[in-house]
């Protein structure tokens, strides 16, 4: 399966000045993978270290110093380790989080040899132990499951993904083509964007081979928080992790939860839930400006949970639901949905940046309104809407374009695309003009780039 992230690490494989990478992201969403194709298509040998696998080798790295550290790597796994050829790949990492502390001095007394570590729960982990963390020292990349966009590359649908990223406003969408990529869109939030499941259900076609791959890793993630979590911690992180997939897609409450947990204890377990990526906050921001996290309030927000595949398994959603509803905003009262473009806008900045994604929420006696999320894109703050099916009314986008003067707003839903000049309801006498870029949920993966150009029109 190809990843696209492929490309940001053969940039990284070339560039004179890198840093050792840490890749950070859940378990199972395919970073191992991605490293291992790195070495096979740009590398002459391989040095993979399981530290879950091989605890031993961490005392390896107790002096720190590459020049003592690489020779015992050597001789324990009988290779040459060459700056250019050999690729150290420090997998599991989590496991001997001093080891992390090293990669500063391989940045400094071995620039030439190309480093990358990961770990599942690295921020689980370093949460619990003190050293000197490797600043400016390392870089970061971040992943999260396969898009919708990677998914047809697994199916083999390579020239429909090239479709949608050459696809240009002007172009016109046959009725066939929309109703074959809503298919194809209704299929990916069944089986989502965990590499395992994906591939059990590329190779075989089977929706059951897929739920079995995704009960499993639901089933590894409660083992991981019981390793890393004390006792009472993980009591409650297995109540925010059974409800979170039923309370996507609206305001947060912790009484949701369990009303009798103090909301502290309960937000504590959040936390380390959004630490291991497991969950993620979509914090309420005013909305005014960039930087959006400038605005964003903490205490009120939305969640997202990892993937919408495990989502629908962990909400007993079925293919066969999907498929009859017709609609997938129509499945489990549109957190479906929500949960799909959440997932895909997180991740939708640059591979180096830390994933965020904010909502705007107006709680006001006789005037709530909620814009599902808020995008950052240049000087632009661009309030986008879910919505089900081709039609759906836009209160909130319009409250939120009149207040903060905004004039562009993206919608996701079930039609084909089109881009509107429009103006709002009247709110207190004066309404106002915008531009409405509306997108069928198969192009998540292109909301960028398509915003930029309807901007520029």
């Amino acid at each position: 399966m190809y990843r696209l992230t492929l490309n940001y690490l053969m940039e990284w494989k070339s560039r004179q000045n890198r840093k050792p990478l840490v890749i950070r992201g859940a378990r199972q969403v395919g970073k191992s993978f991605i490293v291992r194709q790195l070495a096979k298509e740009s590398f002459a040998n391989l040095v993979e270290i399981n530290f879950e696998q091989m605890p031993d080798v961490a005392s390896f790295f107790a002096s720190k110093t590459p020049r003592t550290i690489l020779p015992l790597l050597e001789a324990r796994f009988n290779v040459s380790i060459e700056p250019g050829k050999t690729l150290l790949f420090l997998d599991e990492i989590q496991a001997a989080p001093e080891v992390f502390a090293a990669l500063r001095y391989f940045h400094e007394e071995a620039p030439g040899l190309h480093v990358i570590a990961a770990g599942s729960l690295l921020e689980f982990v370093l949460r619990e132990h003190s050293f000197s963390m490797p600043v400016g020292r390392i870089e970061y990349l971040h992943l999260g499951p396969m898009t919708f966009e990677e998914f047809l590359l697994a199916l083999g649908r390579e020239k429909l993904q090239q479709w949608l990223a050459s696809f240009s406003l002007s172009d016109a969408v046959p009725d066939g083509m929309h109703q074959e990529l809503m298919s194809l869109v209704r299929r990916y939030c069944v089986v989502g964007g965990m590499p395992e499941a994906v591939a059990a259900f590329a190779q075989n076609n089977s929706f059951q081979e897929c739920e079995q791959v995704q009960q499993s890793i639901l089933s590894t993630y409660r083992d991981d928080f019981s390793k890393y979590a004390t006792k009472v911690q993980h009591r409650r992180i297995e109540k925010i992790f059974g409800k979170l997939p039923q309370l996507v897609g609206r305001k947060f409450m912790f009484s949701h939860v369990d009303h009798e947990e103090r909301s502290r204890d309960l937000g504590a377990a959040l936390d380390l839930l959004c630490l291991a990526r497991v969950a993620h906050k979509v914090r309420h921001s005013h909305g005014n400006g960039v930087p959006l996290g400038a605005e964003a309030d903490d205490r009120t927000f939305k969640a997202l949970f990892l993937d919408v595949g495990l989502l629908c398994r962990a909400c007993g959603v079925r293919v066969l639901d999907v498929e009859k509803a017709g609609d997938p905003m129509l499945v489990n009262a549109g957190a479906v949905c929500e949960q799909l473009v959440g997932q895909h806008l997180l991740l939708s900045g640059a591979f180096y940046e830390e994933p965020s994604l904010y909502c705007w929420m107006r709680d006001k006696p006789n005037s709530s309104a909620e814009v599902d999320y808020l995008l950052a894109h240049g000087p632009h703050v661009i309030p986008v809407e879910v919505k089900a099916g081709a039609t759906g009314r836009l209160k909130s986008m319009h409250l939120f374009l009149s207040e903060k003067n905004r004039d562009f707003g993206l919608r996701f839903n079930s039609d084909v695309p089109s881009l509107l000049d429009t103006r709002t309801p009247p709110v207190d006498g004066n309404t106002r003009p915008f531009r409405l870029l509306s997108l069928p949920f198969y192009l998540i993966g292109q909301a960028r780039r398509l915003c930029e150009a309807a901007l520029e029109r």
